[in-house]
């Protein structure tokens, strides 16, 4: 529970005890309360205590975190983006019929969330085919062939996924750190083993490859050969080699999860599959219970864990963001990663901080003021239009080079949590956290940004009528109605 706070969990409670089929007498029983007690929590009438929340986990068998506010408040936060969207037409709702909804409907507004995610890719592929076949004249035309684009492009439904399993795949993360331990994976040492278990265990031998041609995996399932290009380190030769494990070794659990993420196209579930035995490859370079622990003894100082583990950056980042273990949670963390014209390749989030899915970042958000100073740690206070404030961090990375015409990729890493966690991390020292000197009020991305007065703003936000008056002029780009 967030300090000076009160927690009311009423529908989560309800939803939970339903699908357990209990009725409130039988729960009442089980905490130990009475039933007018527990009929209180569950119509929000009463706050929930620090020991009735334990009570509840144990009932419940998970912990605490499953009564957390903040899965319905990034649920909030993406349906009233939604119905800002110009096109629906409609009467905007109050917070307080969006607050209902959420807390009662939650399967509902995922579907709404889907059906409308599926209608802004129309859109989009509508307008890239007009302007593609018909440039400037594409706005008097309308009737453009348009081809069927009716579910999301494979890397969102990917990255969706493991958005609502919060980062943490547990079929595959236990099995990862129990492997890495039998195995003797250790840093400075994880290639020659990964070598070994690869032979011990499926036959495969190991062979170095042409580097001219990108590939940084091959497997031959006919000869049983892997093969790899020369160069790379040993915890980057070890993270192929653990993914091509997962895919031979947990093929079956692979399986099952995708099952789960109901992924139908032949596109997305390969990416899927790639993307978990991913996570496996990273959860043997960095398990779980060893990682959490050495993160908390640096205080979440990236350099020392990159030092620590023998592994990059983004790595560590990454890894951070996916600390979600029941009853062994780290500090919970968004990841971003994003190119210097503002595209965001990855991201992924176990806070409530709000991704804009269409329209760009915010421009006062430091991970782009990162590329003007490359290798610095940059840090910020920021603030959402809803009032929730994010203690960040960013700084940028680079892939690649080895050669004065070797190809090289420029990104910059953000990693983020809600300001209660910030004292947790060595990057805060220093900052009063209660009053911080310099807040920045940063949004979503404009197309959704309900802040009037951002001089930095791109465009209008979707869903607001420009207030266009030519006797007068300010550094506010866009005036809209409602001001």
């Amino acid at each position: 529970m967030s300090h000076g706070r009160k927690l009311f969990v009423g529908p989560r409670l309800r939803r939970l005890r339903e699908q357990t089929g209990w009725s409130q007498a039988q729960l009442a029983e089980r905490l130990r309360l009475s039933l007018s007690y527990v009929s209180q929590i569950e119509n929000n009438q009463r706050p929930v205590t620090a020991s009735v929340l334990l009570r509840l986990a144990e009932a419940f068998g998970g912990d605490v975190a499953q009564f957390s506010e903040e899965p319905d408040r990034r649920l909030l936060a993406e349906l009233h983006d939604a119905l800002g969207d110009r096109t629906l037409s409609i009467e905007p709702f109050s917070a307080v019929t969006l607050q209902r909804v959420v807390e009662h409907a939650p399967e509902l507004v995922d579907v709404f969330l889907t059906l409308h995610q599926r209608h802004a890719r129309l859109r989009e592929e509508y307008a890239q085919t007009v302007d593609r076949f018909y440039g400037e004249l594409g706005s008097d035309l309308g009737d453009g062939r348009l081809r069927e684009a009716l579910v999301p492009l494979p890397h969102e439904e990917v990255r969706d996924h493991f958005n609502r399993r919060n980062n943490y795949i547990e079929p595959l993360d236990h099995p990862a750190e129990e492997f890495a331990h039998v195995a003797n994976v250790v840093p400075g040492a994880r290639a020659n083993a990964m070598r070994q278990a690869l032979r011990a265990r499926f036959g495969v031998e190991v062979v170095d490859a042409d580097a001219s041609d990108g590939w940084l995996r091959r497997y031959d399932p006919t000869r049983r050969r892997l093969s790899l290009p020369p160069g790379l380190s040993d915890a980057q030769q070890a993270f192929q080699l653990a993914t091509q494990f997962a895919l031979l070794g947990y093929g079956d659990v692979i399986d099952a999860e995708l099952r789960d993420g109901g992924f139908t196209d032949a596109a997305t579930q390969a990416l899927a599959r790639q993307g978990l035995a991913h996570y496996f490859a990273g959860a043997v370079l960095l398990p779980y219970g060893d990682f959490l622990q050495a993160a908390r003894a640096h205080r979440y100082d990236i350099e020392l864990l990159e030092r620590r583990f023998q592994v990059s950056f983004e790595t560590v980042c990454h890894r951070l963001s996916t600390l979600q273990r029941p009853n062994a949670r780290g500090v919970p963390f968004y990841f971003v990663r994003v190119d210097q014209a503002g595209n965001i390749s990855k991201r992924q989030s176990a806070t409530s901080f709000h991704f804009a899915r269409h329209g760009g970042a915010c421009p006062l958000w430091n991970v782009h003021e990162a590329f003007a100073r490359p290798g610095r740690i940059l840090t910020q206070v920021a603030e959402m239009p809803d009032g929730t404030r994010f203690f960040g961090m960013a700084r940028t990375i680079e892939r690649g080079g080895g050669g004065y015409r070797a190809r090289r990729k420029l990104f910059a890493i953000g990693l983020g949590c809600e300001i209660a966690h910030a004292r947790d991390l060595i990057y805060a020292d220093g900052i009063d956290l209660e009053r911080p000197a310099d807040v920045i009020p940063i949004g979503p991305g404009c197309r959704v940004c309900p802040r009037h007065d951002c001089v930095q703003r791109a465009f209008p936000p979707a869903g607001k009528t420009l207030a266009v008056n030519s006797d007068t002029e300010s550094l506010v780009p866009y005036r809209f109605s409602g001001e």
